[in-house]
């Protein structure tokens, strides 16, 4: 299955619902436009990974490069609830302690509107 990416906003906060492939070629360069894009509007963004069947080392080089492009322009950017093969390709290259990964949608977004209150 290929990826399809739904946005929808919770407050302040951007989430982006993956469902299918993050694997090299169009499936990634969609996640990029599609996240790079949101930054400029939103300060948050939530990656729901729940419905993701797969990720080869190009989604996952992808994730870390939009990691670093929200740092760079001072936004945050959340893991939640992760597929299984996710979480085990996140482990195995040990990349997981890169990202603030939730177990669910609402854990994610319960920290984001904690932390903007706090701000």
């Amino acid at each position: 299955m290929k990826l399809s990416l739904e946005i929808r906003r919770c407050d302040n906060v951007a989430v982006v619902a993956c469902k299918g492939r993050i694997v090299y070629g169009n499936e990634v360069e969609a996640l990029s436009y599609t996240v790079a894009d949101l930054f400029p509007q939103s300060r948050q963004l939530v990656l729901e990974l729940s419905q993701v069947e797969t990720m080869d080392g190009a989604g996952l080089g992808e994730l870390l490069a939009l990691l670093a492009l929200a740092q760079a322009r001072g936004c945050t950017m959340k893991l939640a609830a992760p597929s299984k093969a996710v979480r085990e390709l996140l482990e195995l290259t040990r990349v997981a302690s890169a990202f603030e990964i939730h177990a669910t949608v609402n854990d994610a977004l319960r920290v984001a509107h904690a932390r903007a209150q706090a701000v």
